[in-house]
């Protein structure tokens, strides 16, 4: 059999027809609708599903961390509502910040502190979420006594884990439901802290 001619075999770059070759502007379009479809789906995660959170100072400390980065859940807020002791983000209008703080009373509630003890309709209410060895590292009382309050129809009594350096509804007051926007952290910064806060 009489071997081929390999040149015959091989098709020059300038040969293939020229509505086959890639197009420069096809490029770019598929990268700008893939950077948009991109943003589209942020933008849809960020106002339904979740939010950016940076935390800011002590007050939630240790169980949260100053300066530690996550997201917080929109959709559980909006499925789930608030149920006692769940991390909320709060948006308070004069200071025109962002607070984290825990939902500690519920509307309609009557709630006090004696003793350091929470007492929710006159009955005494464990904080098994406080850090009991960071509790214990202060010889005096961790959370000040406070005179009863009854929470309004939509109002939520909320309060830093740190309560010795929380500013929180005992200066502010109870916050309406609808200065609460999300709940629960994800963290994803520092590493050494990543994963689910009351998610």
């Amino acid at each position: 059999m009489e071997e081929k001619d390999i040149e015959t075999e091989v098709i020059h770059l300038d040969e293939i027809p020229q509505e086959n070759k890639p197009s420069l502007m096809k490029e770019i379009f598929s990268f700008l609708r893939d950077v948009i479809i991109s943003l589209i789906i942020g933008l849809l995660l960020i106002h339904f599903v979740i939010r950016p959170v940076q935390v800011e100072g002590s007050s939630m400390y240790p169980t949260l961390q100053n300066r530690a980065i996550g997201v917080s859940n929109l959709l559980g807020y909006r499925m789930d509502g608030i149920k006692r002791f769940d991390i909320v983000i709060i948006y308070e209008e004069e200071s025109d910040k962002y607070l984290v703080k825990r939902a500690i009373g519920l509307p309609g509630e009557t709630i006090s502190f004696k003793n350091g003890k929470l007492y929710i309709n006159g009955e005494k209410t464990p904080e098994d979420f406080l850090n009991s060895s960071y509790k214990d590292s202060y010889n005096g009382v961790f959370t000040d006594d406070m005179e009863e309050i009854t929470l309004g129809e939509d109002e939520y009594f909320c309060m830093g884990d740190n309560r010795p350096h929380s500013t929180d509804s005992r200066y502010y007051g109870p916050f309406k439901r609808d200065k609460i926007i999300s709940k629960g952290i994800m963290i994803l910064y520092p590493l050494n802290q990543f994963g689910p806060r009351n998610w």
